[in-house]
C-alpha cells in the first residue's frame, strides 16, 4: 500500500451535513473522489438533489440527497437510517451544518443564541449520536477503522473576531472543540476517531455577501492572515479527506487550524 492509497475511502458510506453548498458541497466532492459514496443531508431539498447529482455524475459515486434540519432528532435518526438502508452502511459523519447571527451582545437576544448553539453544538451531537450507534457496531481494526466523525469548528474557538459581532458563534465552536474531545475519549474504546476541522476565513456565499456590504472587512480579515488570501472551500476539503481515512489513523480528539496562519500573531 502506497501513502496515498491510504487516503482512500473506497467502499465508505460518509454523510455530509449542510453539504448542498460552499464548504459541506467541496467535502462531499472531495469524500466521493476520494471512493466514498455520499449522503448529503440539508434543508433544501432541491439544492441538495441537485449538488449530489452533479457530485454523481463528475466522481461515479453513488450520492443521495436527503432532507433534513439538524435541529429535529427525528429527521437526523432519519437522514442515518435512510443512509445505512440506500448506501449499505455508515462510515464517516462530516458534521457540516452551521449558522451564526451577527449582533453586539447587549442587543442579542436569547432565543438567537440559542437558536446558533442549536444547530452548531447540539445538532451535531444529535448527529454524531445516531451516526455513532451504526459505527459502534462496525467492524473496527484497532486503528480508528469503525468510523470517523469529523465537525466543523473554526478559528473562532481560540480567537475574538472583528469588526463583526458574533458572540454566539465563537461560544458554539469553542463548545464544538471541547464535544469532539470529549467524545473522541469515549469512543476510543470503539475504534471510532473523533475530530474537528477549524477553518479561518473562506470565500463561501456569506463571506462574499458580507463584503459586498462592506469591502473593507477583507483588508481587515487578510492583514492578520500569513498568507494575505481567504480559503477557497476546496481548500478546507482535503483536511477533512485526511480525517476520514485511513491515513489519519492516530489522530483522534484534535481540532486542526486551517486558517492562513491568522492565529500565529
Amino acid at each position: 500500500m502506497t501513502v496515498l492509497d491510504r487516503f482512500r475511502l473506497d467502499g465508505d458510506v460518509a454523510v455530509v451535513t449542510g453539504g448542498n453548498r460552499g464548504i459541506g458541497r467541496a467535502i462531499a466532492q472531495a469524500l466521493a473522489e476520494a471512493g466514498a459514496d455520499v449522503a448529503i443531508g440539508n434543508r433544501d431539498a432541491e439544492s441538495g438533489r441537485r449538488a449530489a447529482d452533479e457530485i454523481a455524475a463528475d466522481t461515479g459515486a453513488d450520492v443521495r440527497a436527503y432532507e433534513v434540519d439538524v435541529t429535529d432528532e427525528a429527521q437526523v435518526e432519519a437522514l442515518v437510517e435512510a443512509t445505512v438502508a440506500d448506501l449499505g452502511g455508515l462510515d464517516v459523519l462530516v458534521n457540516n451544518a452551521g449558522i451564526t447571527i451577527h449582533a453586539p451582545a447587549e442587543e442579542m437576544t436569547v432565543e438567537q443564541f440559542q437558536r446558533v448553539l442549536d444547530v452548531n453544538v447540539t445538532g451535531a451531537f444529535r448527529c454524531a449520536k445516531h451516526a455513532g450507534r451504526v459505527m459502534i457496531e462496525n467492524p473496527g481494526d484497532g486503528r480508528g477503522g469503525a468510523g470517523s466523525v469529523v465537525t466543523l469548528s473554526s478559528m473562532s474557538a481560540r480567537v475574538a473576531n472583528y469588526p463583526q459581532h458574533q458572540v454566539a458563534y465563537n461560544a458554539s465552536k469553542g463548545a464544538v472543540d471541547a464535544f469532539t474531545r470529549q467524545l473522541a475519549s469515549e469512543w476510543a474504546e470503539h475504534d471510532v476517531r473523533v475530530n474537528a476541522v477549524a477553518p479561518g476565513y473562506v470565500r463561501t456565499d456569506p463571506v462574499d455577501e458580507a463584503l459586498a456590504e462592506d469591502p473593507e472587512l477583507e483588508a481587515l480579515w487578510t492583514d492578520e492572515m500569513l498568507l494575505s488570501e481567504m480559503a477557497r472551500p476546496e481548500d478546507v476539503a482535503p483536511l477533512v479527506v485526511y480525517l476520514a481515512s485511513e491515513a489519519s489513523w492516530y489522530v483522534t480528539g484534535a481540532s486542526l487550524l486551517i486558517d492562513g496562519g491568522y492565529t500565529v500573531r
